[in-house]
C-alpha cells in the first residue's frame, strides 16, 4: 500500500491551534505501517476524554472545544482519522474500506491503551466510534453522539444518493460543500487550516472515498458490520446522550432511534441545538463544551 504523508510545515501557525501533535503508528493486516495523528493535553493519569472528527475534517474542528474541556482536569485527545488531518494517507480509493478503518482505529484505540473513555463523535467519528464502543464497551465510561449513526444497510436518502452518486466519481472534493454543513462562515484562514492536510487532490483519496463506504444500501459490505455492532449496542447501559444539530440533513432521526436501543440513552437529558448544522463544533461549540461536562459525572 503506498501511504502518503503531509509536510509538516503545511501545519504552521494555524490559527486558534496551538497544541503539539502526537503520533502513534500501527500496522495494516498487508504489513504497511500507518502512523496516525492526535492531540493529547491534560494530566496522562487522568480519565480521557476523546474526540472524533468527521469527514473531511481533522482535529482542527474542535479547536474551540479543547480549552474548555481542558479545564475540567481531564485528558483530551483529539485524533485524526486515517486519510485526514496530520495522520497518514493511503493514496488509493481502494485502500480504504469500513472495515479498514475499523481495524485501523481498533489498533489505535487498544495499542494506546486507553479506558474510561468518555467519547465525543459526530459524522464518521460517530459511525467509527461507535462501533469501537460496541466491540470494546469496558473502555468506555460515557459516550456523547452527535450528528452521526451506525447505518443499517436501510436504504438511501435523496441526499445520501446525491452525496454517494456525486463521491463515486469525484477525483478532487468538493469543499464548498463542506463549508454548506455549517452555519458559521469561515474566515479564509480557517478553510485554509482545514485544506492543510491535502497539498493536492492526490492526497484526497480517504475523503473522497468516506461517502462510498457509507452503509446505506443492503448491499454494501460495511452493512454487516454495522447490524452486528447495532445488537451489541442493545447491551450498552453505560451513559448515553446525543446532541443533534435542528438543522442537519445528513444523520436527522437516528438519535431517536439511538434513544430506543441503547439502554445507556433511556432518561438522558438529549437536547437538539437550534442554529446548528452538520458541523456542530463549528456553530455551538460553547454549548457542546457545556453539556459534555455536565454530563462527566452523570452514572
Amino acid at each position: 500500500m503506498k501511504v502518503l504523508r503531509t509536510p509538516e510545515e503545511r501545519f504552521a501557525n494555524l490559527p486558534d491551534f496551538p497544541w503539539s501533535p502526537h503520533y502513534f503508528t500501527i500496522r495494516d493486516e498487508d504489513g504497511t505501517d500507518i502512523r496516525i495523528h492526535y492531540i493529547d493535553e491534560g494530566p496522562r493519569d487522568a480519565a480521557p476524554i476523546v474526540l472524533m472528527h468527521g469527514n473531511p475534517s481533522w482535529a482542527y474542528l474542535y479547536r474551540h472545544m479543547i480549552p474548555g474541556l481542558i479545564a475540567t482536569g481531564r485528558r483530551v485527545i483529539a485524533v485524526d482519522l486515517v486519510g485526514c488531518g496530520r495522520s497518514d494517507k493511503p493514496a488509493a480509493k481502494s485502500d480504504y474500506t469500513l472495515a479498514r478503518h475499523y481495524d485501523w482505529m481498533s489498533k489505535w484505540l487498544t495499542g494506546m491503551d486507553l479506558r474510561h473513555i468518555t467519547l465525543f463523535c459526530q459524522d464518521w467519528g460517530g459511525t467509527i466510534g461507535i462501533y469501537l464502543v460496541a466491540q470494546y464497551p469496558e473502555r468506555f465510561d460515557r459516550v456523547i453522539a452527535s450528528n452521526t449513526g451506525l447505518p443499517l444497510g436501510e436504504g438511501e436518502s435523496d441526499f445520501m444518493k446525491m452525496w454517494v452518486g456525486m463521491m463515486r466519481a469525484a477525483t478532487e472534493f468538493p469543499w464548498a460543500m463542506f463549508e454548506q454543513g455549517m452555519q458559521k462562515k469561515l474566515t479564509p484562514d480557517e478553510l485554509a487550516a482545514y485544506r492543510a492536510p491535502f497539498p493536492s487532490s492526490e492526497y484526497e483519496a480517504g475523503i473522497i472515498q468516506f461517502p462510498v463506504l457509507i452503509a446505506v444500501q443492503p448491499d454494501n459490505p460495511g452493512a454487516p458490520l454495522n447490524r452486528e455492532a447495532w445488537k451489541k449496542l442493545a447491551q450498552f447501559d453505560k451513559p448515553f446522550l446525543t446532541l443533534f444539530g435542528d438543522l442537519d440533513p445528513v444523520s436527522k432521526g437516528w438519535d431517536r432511534r439511538a434513544h430506543a436501543h441503547i439502554p445507556g440513552a433511556k432518561g438522558k437529558h438529549h437536547k437538539n441545538i437550534p442554529d446548528a448544522s452538520h458541523f456542530i463544533q463549528e456553530d455551538a461549540p460553547e454549548e457542546l463544551v457545556r453539556n459534555i461536562v455536565a454530563f462527566l459525572d452523570v452514572k
